[in-house]
């Protein structure tokens, strides 16, 4: 039986979960979440997560699943998404796939190297090492040791680094490796139609510095505050989503809040621009649309949606 999957996929504030929404209420669908940040339960308002009355509207899955305590791998979303994709078919309903974080997308739709579980205690070894002799010394050890990964990532870039070091402590073998070798596809079963919102790059900053004004008004700085009261790792994933620095270091008094702001706003920016970069070169969509999304696109998108349903096997 094959299973069709549509993915919306672009920028930060491109209009992807209204597109989302709108698919899940034409055709019978779950949203499905491809947010690295918005799997955070405590990251409700700063990653715009989709409201209770869009939840009321269509299911929606893998959003506010993982606390902010934990890190959520790419491995881990893979097989969290595949089980509800594979939910969603059982149920009748059409998935869809949706968010900007484009490793989780083509992690979905073209596989992930088949890297062996890392032992806790390498994991745990590994981070001591590095909160031990912080980031520019041990990017100094990584590159003596493996320069071709050393090369790839920068010297603040300590998740990163991490995760090269473990693997060859573990493997034996390079990062590099074992993702230029053989991916881990998809089922056979699964076909795919994706959407890349891409609207021109003005827009997205203008849609971004509206949207992070929203999120002020409905309360993200409580949010940031409840966050830093956790008094969680700083390198933790959740700690560094766009915009959560910044405010941090506002309700720690560290900085004004006009600056956190001014912040908050060039880091979203900046982050669009490196998402729009990525979707721009890596990914190759079955529609690809240069405007945010609105409803005057719907006839021409629930068309093409139709037609691929309609000769996807039952």
């Amino acid at each position: 039986m094959t299973v069709p999957v549509v993915v919306v996929a672009g920028p930060t504030a491109s209009g992807k979960s209204a597109l989302a929404l709108a698919l899940a209420e034409r055709f019978g669908g779950v949203v499905v979440n491809a947010d690295s940040m918005q799997v955070y339960r405590e990251l409700e308002i700063l990653t715009a997560r989709p409201d209770p009355a869009a939840r009321a509207r269509a299911p929606h899955v893998l959003y506010g699943v993982v606390t902010a305590a934990e890190s959520c791998s790419v491995g881990l979303w893979r097989i969290m998404a595949g089980a509800e994709i594979a939910r969603a078919r059982r149920d009748h309903r059409l998935a869809i796939v949706t968010g900007g974080t484009g490793l989780y997308l083509r992690a979905l739709t073209d596989g992930l190297a088949a890297i062996p579980d890392i032992p806790a205690a390498v994991r745990g070894a590994t981070r001591e090492r590095l909160a031990s002799l912080g980031g520019p010394a041990f990017h100094a050890e990584l590159a003596a040791r493996d320069p071709v990964m050393a090369a790839r990532l920068g010297a603040a870039d300590g998740q990163r680094l991490a995760r090269a070091w473990e693997v060859l402590e573990a493997t034996g073998r390079s990062l590099a490796d074992w993702q230029d070798g053989a991916d881990q596809g998809p089922p056979g079963d699964w076909r795919f139609f994706s959407i890349r919102l891409m609207p021109p790059r003005e827009a997205v900053y203008a849609a971004c510095d509206a949207r992070f004004e929203r999120m002020l008004e409905h309360g993200a700085v409580a949010e940031a505050r409840a966050l830093a009261a956790l008094d969680l790792d700083p390198g933790l994933p959740a700690m560094k989503a766009v915009g959560v620095p910044p405010l941090i270091r506002f309700v720690r008094g560290a900085l004004a809040f006009d600056e956190a702001r001014r912040l908050a706003l060039r880091d979203t920016r900046r982050f669009a621009r490196r998402q729009m970069t990525w979707f721009r070169n890596q990914m190759t969509p079955t529609l690809s649309l240069v405007e945010k999304y609105s409803e005057s696109l719907e006839a021409k998108i629930f068309s093409l949606i139709s037609e691929f349903l309609l000769t996807t096997d039952p």
